[in-house]
């Protein structure tokens, strides 16, 4: 066994506090990677605090993970010793359903998916997460980080570049389309980046005056501020996609009007109450949507799109000692505009 120290939630009300615990040695097709860095995502808070109510404890958050392979099983064919490698949010599926089988492990239609942390493997013990020294896994479900990109930096492409690459992928955003962000946090500035590297005209929707000048540093055509009055009457029906990063609760009929014949707008974002659509909003033939992460392949291929655009996530850093502070920061929106953990930090 792997033995390992980290940081764990024991229940919904407690702090993180550290926690020692095992992973399996390697098999013949698993990877043991030295995590150096893991990014810190709302979920994680959502998880260790049981909004979702399916949290298991004790409980090791993390899937926004990169580091260095110390170890590879005997039929390993991706990776070699002192690899880059990253982990994002799941480690396993069925791999022969439909969707597994086209590469949406995601989508996992038997509901096969094993997740990084929070969850059970086919072994049916819990799987840890990235706040972690090591991490064990099939090396089908590892991705490889190419060395010219920072590498704390490209800890959040795991989560929150992956949410918004896929649905801009998916519907084709490009030359000629006109593109629209909600929200400038740790998703929407992704969301941005991607667009504007993607070639399409960009709109940072945002509700902080505060956020405009960053918002046109990181690629935005234009910035439109959501609390002027009227500030939708200009842009109606002019979309042909809108990526919706809020995870608050907020009113989608406006953003519906701005969409054109057959635009659609795709929710990623994660609000607590479920989302309220008049029929009227949508009878222009409009679309309301939603999006996971990718598959490991379009992970892969985001990883590699990132490299050749010089791509990665704005991040903050910060260390064990301050996870706490961290954790209020993300839930109040106090964050430019991802923070990750040095694992170097961890006290042994």
């Amino acid at each position: 066994m792997v033995s390992t120290n980290g940081f764990a939630a024991h229940s919904s009300t407690t702090p993180l506090v550290p926690f020692a615990y095992e992973h399996r040695d390697p098999g013949a097709k698993d990877i043991l990677i030295d995590i150096q860095f893991c990014g810190i995502c709302h979920s994680d808070i959502h998880q260790a605090r049981n909004e979702w109510g399916n949290s298991l404890y004790p409980m090791v958050p993390g899937h926004e993970i990169v580091g260095t392979v110390r170890a590879v099983g005997s039929e390993v064919k991706k990776f070699k010793v002192g690899d880059l490698a990253a982990v994002g949010c799941m480690v396993d599926s069925c791999r022969t359903c439909p969707s597994c089988s086209a590469g949406e492990e995601q989508y996992c239609e038997r509901q096969a998916t094993v997740f990084t942390y929070n969850s059970k493997g086919k072994d049916g013990k819990l799987t840890w997460g990235g706040y972690g020294e090591h991490i064990v896994l099939d090396e089908d479900f590892a991705l490889s980080v190419p060395k010219n990109l920072d590498l704390a930096a490209a800890a959040p492409l795991l989560c929150a570049g992956i949410t918004t690459y896929s649905p801009l992928k998916h519907w084709k955003v490009g030359p000629g389309k006109k593109v629209g962000i909600i929200g400038l946090g740790g998703l929407g500035h992704m969301g941005l980046k991607f667009s504007h590297a993607f070639g399409a005209h960009t709109v940072q929707f945002t509700t902080s005056a505060s956020k405009i000048e960053d918002a046109k540093k990181l690629g935005a055509d234009e910035v439109i501020l959501t609390t002027k009055e009227g500030w939708a009457t200009k842009h109606a029906g002019s979309f042909d996609f809108i990526l919706d990063c809020v995870s608050a609760e907020h009113d989608l009929s406006p953003y519906l009007s701005l969409l054109k014949r057959d635009g659609t707008l795709c929710a990623v974002g994660a609000p607590e109450k479920p989302a309220s659509i008049h029929a009227f909003s949508v009878l222009g033939r409009r679309n309301y949507t939603g999006s996971m992460i990718g598959g490991i392949a379009e992970t892969q291929g985001m990883l590699d799109f990132c490299s050749k655009h010089n791509i990665v996530s704005d991040i903050e850093m910060t260390s064990f000692d301050k996870i706490e502070e961290a954790w209020e920061c993300v839930v109040k929106g106090d964050v430019k505009y991802r923070f990750v953990l040095d694992l170097k930090t961890l006290k042994r």
